[in-house]
């Protein structure tokens, strides 16, 4: 994808570094992902104590217990290190242009669909944040994924997400960052035209095995609107070879049925909320070939 030396949106807010206790956020998350964690060990305040006089009167008499146990200083200060923390902060701002170029594209797109629609387009705001944070729709962790919260039309990425997703679920490439970030505008789209609100009201009286055939159809509308945007970035030339088959992997990768058959071993279609792998590149494509919101219709027509 061509997009170094576009314009970069202003719709950007940058919490990175501010934190917030982590939650469930009720919003539209696209993008989750089940992710392991790591439990930190009971250590009672007498060991506490005793360790920090062991670190101390090392330090006293010239040893360095950071380096005794391998510990890279840089990581502990927040300071860059040989080791490579500098480069993290590169890829970090070069990440951050990416998603804020990725956000503006999205802007002219929609703008002008929403026009010949004859309907306003107020842009979202995108936040960056980093661990945790606190939205309109309650807390989330970085664990949540991307997600949009209608309350207060905003997206939000933790954009360490992007490594999981490349490294963690072999779906890397620019393309298919591009695309995530498209279907979370897509859940603000459908929030502008009513879709989520009518969702959010029919919930409340609805099973869970309905809700989450409901919430397929929601999240599939939005991969297609995600698929409108790629249309009419294809047509700009911003597009390059092997783009749109990122962005084909990356639904392919996030399906229900391929992510439970990858982190439990077996799959449970009741469950899906999302869609299946199938399901998700053909709504994708739908959009993308098309480049109509008619095209997207996941209510009227068999998903």
């Amino acid at each position: 994808m061509d997009w170094k030396g576009r314009r970069q949106s202003d719709n950007i807010e940058d919490r990175r570094g501010t934190g917030a206790r982590g939650g469930n956020p009720f919003g539209r998350g696209g993008m989750r992902l089940p992710s392991g964690g790591m439990r930190a060990s009971g250590l009672s305040f007498k060991t506490i104590l005793i360790l920090g006089v062991i670190f101390l009167v090392l330090k006293l008499i010239g040893i360095d217990p950071l380096q005794m146990l391998g510990a890279d200083p840089g990581a502990v200060t927040g300071q860059p290190s040989a080791s490579g923390s500098q480069i993290s902060e590169t890829r970090r701002d070069e990440m951050t242009q990416f998603v804020a170029t990725v956000l503006a594209e999205t802007e002219d797109v929609w703008n002008g669909i929403m026009k010949a629609q004859g309907m306003e387009y107020p842009e979202p705001t995108l936040v960056l944040f980093s661990g945790a944070v606190s939205s309109a729709c309650g807390n989330a962790s970085a664990a949540s994924g991307p997600f949009y919260c209608p309350g207060d039309q905003k997206l939000y990425i933790d954009l360490s997400f992007y490594d999981e997703l490349s490294q963690r679920f072999k779906a890397s490439g620019d393309f298919a960052q591009a695309y995530v970030l498209a279907h979370e505008v897509g859940h603000h789209v459908q929030n502008l035209i009513g879709v989520l609100p009518k969702f959010n009201q029919m919930r409340q009286s609805m099973t869970q095995a309905e809700e989450n055939q409901m919430s397929i159809r929601v999240e599939l509308q939005a991969d297609c609107f995600a698929g409108i945007w790629g249309h009419y970035t294809a047509q700009k030339g911003i597009l390059e070879s092997g783009d749109l088959e990122e962005a084909l992997n990356a639904a392919q990768q996030i399906g229900d049925d391929t992510l439970q058959r990858r982190t439990q071993g077996y799959v449970v279609p009741e469950s899906f909320n999302h869609g299946t792998s199938a399901q998700r590149k053909e709504w994708f494509a739908r959009g993308f070939d098309s480049g109509r919101l008619a095209a997207c219709d996941t209510f009227n027509n068999p998903v």
